[in-house]
């Protein structure tokens, strides 16, 4: 989740500095949203798994493996949303 915040700080920082517009921002903290609704979600089937039963069990692995399968989607839909959102106006920037 730490790194998560992190990169969400950038994220948002580079678009203070690049000035992106309105809807940007929107997209943006959708992604945002996304990522960290996402590793709630996760911690909190790990934290269920582990309570109920503390030996591997193969359906606790696969539990396991579907909510990180989801933080990792919408991560990878957030980075995504950031090269859109954030490339066009640091190439401008960049290049003119």
């Amino acid at each position: 989740m730490r790194f998560h915040v992190g990169a969400a700080i950038a994220a948002a920082a580079a678009g203070i500095w690049l000035r992106i517009p309105a809807g940007g921002w929107l997209w943006l903290g959708a992604a945002v949203s996304a990522v960290w609704t996402t590793e709630l979600i996760n911690t909190a089937v790990e934290r269920t798994v582990d309570l109920a039963t503390p030996e591997r069990h193969p359906l606790a692995k696969a539990a396991k493996d579907a909510a990180a399968g989801a933080v990792l989607v919408a991560a990878s839909f957030a980075v995504f949303v950031g090269l859109v959102v954030l490339a066009p106006p640091l190439c401008r920037l960049l290049f003119g």
